[in-house]
């Protein structure tokens, strides 16, 4: 059964090891997390077992089996599977009932998360916001990174417009002409996230803004036709 070991850094759990599952794992152990991975494929769990020690081939999702390899230990799990629906809800239902501070799962469609949600899971959608980050940099040519944090609320990393160069934020008024808010400018290497309205944007310079998706079109919009 598995124990944690490290009592200063949250502890993972993850069932499922697709292609999502596989990436997190991965970028999990990266970071230098501990982790315990479950799947009932012995070659990937093999697999994993290079980058864990605590990688459990397991066979049945019931809560029984699911607490005999110790996942109740991790602050946090999460479900990775996503084709199988019945199996996905049943396994949440399970981790949540074990009592595991934080469970999150993967959802397929709104149907998915909903169910999973009342489970008191909290839903991730990872083709539905893959897709919507790479809409937002096709739409918006100068869009470097995008990632939602509700559905009026982005942070958006992006090249400063041509037409900014040698202006002020406040000059420009940012928020109230595209309702942007400028929360750190990247400028020669650097980062700075303590902005003052005087700032000068330079050549080159990537801004990062707070807003709405509607906003940043705005700013698009502006920049290709003003």
């Amino acid at each position: 059964m598995f124990n944690r070991s490290k009592k200063d850094k949250p502890i993972y759990g993850i069932v499922g090891l697709g292609r999502f599952g596989t990436a997190l794992a991965l970028e999990l152990a990266e970071s230098g997390a501990e982790l315990l991975v479950l799947d009932k494929n012995e070659e990937k769990v093999r697999e994993m077992r290079e980058i864990t020690e605590n990688a459990v081939v397991i066979h049945s999702l019931d809560k029984k089996s699911l607490a005999e390899t110790g996942i109740q230990n991790c602050d946090v799990a999460v479900v990775c599977i996503g084709e199988q629906i019945d199996t996905s809800i049943l396994t949440t239902l399970h981790l949540v009932a074990l009592g595991i501070p934080t469970v999150i799962a993967k959802a397929t469609s709104a149907e998915h998360g909903e169910i999973l949600a009342k489970l008191g899971a909290e839903v991730v959608y990872p083709e539905r916001d893959m897709a919507l980050r790479l809409a937002n940099r096709l739409e918006t040519t100068r869009v470097l990174d995008f990632i939602q944090l509700s559905e009026s609320i982005n942070i958006s990393k992006l090249i400063v417009p041509d037409k900014f160069v040698g202006k002020t934020i406040l000059e420009l008024d940012i928020r109230a002409r595209f309702g942007l808010n400028v929360i750190a400018v990247e400028s020669g290497g650097k980062v700075t996230d303590n902005i003052r309205p005087d700032y000068c944007f330079q050549p080159n310079d990537v801004m990062i803004v707070s807003g709405s998706r509607d906003a940043l079109l705005r700013l698009n919009e502006w920049d290709e036709n003003d």
